[in-house]
């Protein structure tokens, strides 16, 4: 059994709870021991751009120093959104003069010494468990379920933190795969869905959303999955009229039910035909 420390964030705790639940059930049936970090706090969502805010990075830091005082030398997350923030954040202050500020304004933590890296779901699937791994821990098959894969933009940018490669995409995919779905590589699977924009030009956002709903829809997408509460919002709740009516989905929703838990959202997709009791499409 492995041991890794866990970063949920705030969206797995209310409207992600679905992808963390299935993503932890799977991650135990692989071997991983997931242990939550103590007393985290909100990693800030958005990484701050101005180079000298260092206060933006007391709330990122707060948490690394969490890790480091669970004695690991790693930190899991699930969303794409804190991956990137953490990540960042955590090569920002790595610089002597910034962390020996960071930790004086950390004056009632330990100081954060640095190195705790920072691993996404995908990236732990792909570089630790494997496919091969993944595929034979696999109860129930999609059984070829057209999932578009859709990355968005913090998962592949900047491309010093992306998780795999920012023009050609492929571990997400190749996850689909080990699960038993057909993967479908849609063209706007790497562009953004708006993002904070939701909040009031909802206009643009929902320009955005059809363009990669109908994007999936015309590579032959059932579904839509993605790893980032924020992109499953817009491409779920900001779709535009007459933009196409796909499922958007978790990936730990697909982990749960292709690894026995039952998965509402997922059954819904996926039936037992009668006379073989095989998993199928039933077509959206």
């Amino acid at each position: 059994m492995k041991t890794i420390a866990y970063f949920p964030g705030c969206a797995m705790k209310d409207q992600a709870r679905p992808d963390e639940a299935g993503t932890l059930h799977a991650l135990a049936l692989l071997g991983y021991e997931v242990t939550e970090i103590p007393r985290w706090n909100c990693c800030g969502t958005v990484y701050s751009l101005a180079q000298d805010d260092l206060m933006r990075h007391v709330g990122p830091v707060r948490n690394l120093v969490r890790v480091q005082g669970m004695g690991e030398g790693r930190v899991l997350t699930l969303c794409a959104m804190c991956y990137g923030t953490l990540a960042r954040s955590a090569r920002f202050v790595a610089e002597p003069e910034r962390l020996a500020r960071i930790n004086a304004f950390l004056d009632t933590e330990d100081d954060f010494r640095g190195g705790i890296e920072v691993v996404h779901l995908l990236t732990l699937l792909r570089d630790e468990v494997g496919y091969e791994k993944l595929a034979a821990q696999v109860k129930r098959t999609l059984d070829g379920l057209k999932v578009g894969t859709y990355y968005g933009c913090v998962l592949l940018r900047p491309r010093l933190f992306a998780v795999d490669d920012p023009d050609r995409p492929e571990v997400m995919e190749r996850v689909v795969e080990a699960l038993g779905g057909t993967p479908v590589a849609f063209p706007e699977r790497t562009e953004c869905c708006g993002a904070y924009l939701t909040v009031g030009r909802t206009d643009i956002v929902g320009d955005r959303v059809g363009r990669i709903l109908r994007s999936a829809r015309g590579g032959g997408a059932e579904v839509v999955v993605t790893t980032c509460p924020l992109c499953q919002f817009n491409l779920d709740e900001r779709r535009p009229a007459g933009a196409p009516t796909l499922p958007v989905l978790y990936l730990g929703q697909l982990l749960a039910w292709a690894m026995g838990l039952d998965e509402p959202a997922v059954a819904a997709l996926v039936s037992k035909e009668p006379a073989t009791g095989r998993p199928v499409s039933t077509g959206v």
